[in-house]
């Protein structure tokens, strides 16, 4: 079953205006994973979708969704998975690729069937899609093929891995880049210092976040700041002219997603931290 949900874009002007359940209502994604079901959240920010297939009694095909207008979900579409559960397994027309833990799967676009299934272990696969206007080979990347770069100083608490598993230095894709970053133990703070870059749009996505713990996102535009206290295994959607950027009560990982204008990660508008208002 494919369960899907829809999100207008907003003016930064509006967004000022909006109290803690309007934030949360149109842009925290709360349920991920949800047993025997694929789920999605359409958004009108770049047309990005995100979600999570949580197969765990049977298989689970991708089916296209109503506001696809489309025969098959990847008819004029790409898809990133990445597996942050036990080993699975993903069909892409017949092939079958086995995800292990932290790794990545892209699918391009024209590809048919999508089916996700579980083995002897349990995996939770994090989708991300966005429109593609041509077609690239289906590619495995591990964490070994990963493009890794240490950031940040314990000093600040932002000592932190990012590994960028599909992105342009590492894979062909249309717009979507993904990664994750890993903070080192006693080290709370992500993208910091925080930037914009109105090329482009992100979805974050935490987990490995310490039971009874919380992270606060922070959004807005630099100037007008706002923050969504998180979950583990949810998601955010960041508008193209907001800051993204989160503390935790502990440690955790964190899968960036993109999607826009260009492809070049450096591509950003730096905030200084003391400049936040």
């Amino acid at each position: 079953m494919t369960r899907s949900d829809f999100r207008y874009a907003h003016h930064p002007n509006d967004v000022k205006k909006y109290t803690t359940e309007d934030l949360r209502e149109h842009f925290l994604i709360p349920n991920i994973f949800v047993e025997n079901e694929i789920t999605l959240t359409y958004t009108m920010y770049d047309r990005y979708i995100a979600g999570g297939a949580f197969p765990v009694s049977k298989a689970l095909r991708l089916e296209a969704i109503d506001e696809l207008k489309a025969e098959n979900f990847l008819d004029r579409r790409e898809l990133g998975i990445i597996n942050v559960g036990g080993k699975g397994k993903v069909t892409v027309d017949g092939e079958v690729y086995e995800i292990g833990h932290r790794e990545a799967l892209y699918i391009g676009r024209g590809n048919k069937e999508v089916i996700f299934e579980a083995t002897e272990e349990q995996p939770y696969f994090y989708l991300n899609s966005t429109p593609a206007h041509t077609a690239y080979p289906v590619k495995k990347v591990t964490r070994k093929e990963a493009e890794v770069v240490e950031l940040g100083d314990s000093k600040y608490s932002n000592k932190r891995v990012i590994n960028k598993l599909l992105v342009n230095s590492v894979i062909e894709t249309c717009q979507l880049q993904m990664g994750m970053t890993e903070l080192h133990e006693g080290n709370v703070w992500n993208t910091m210092p925080p930037h914009t870059h109105e090329r482009r749009m992100e979805v974050y996505f935490y987990f490995d976040l310490e039971e009874g713990q919380t992270i606060s996102h922070f959004m807005g535009q630099p100037e007008e700041t706002r923050h969504i206290f998180m979950k583990n295994h949810q998601a955010v959607i960041s508008p193209e002219w907001s800051i993204h950027a989160g503390a935790g009560t502990s440690n955790y990982t964190f899968i960036w997603g993109m999607a826009g204008e260009n492809l070049d990660y450096s591509d950003m508008d730096k905030v200084s931290v003391d400049g936040l208002k």
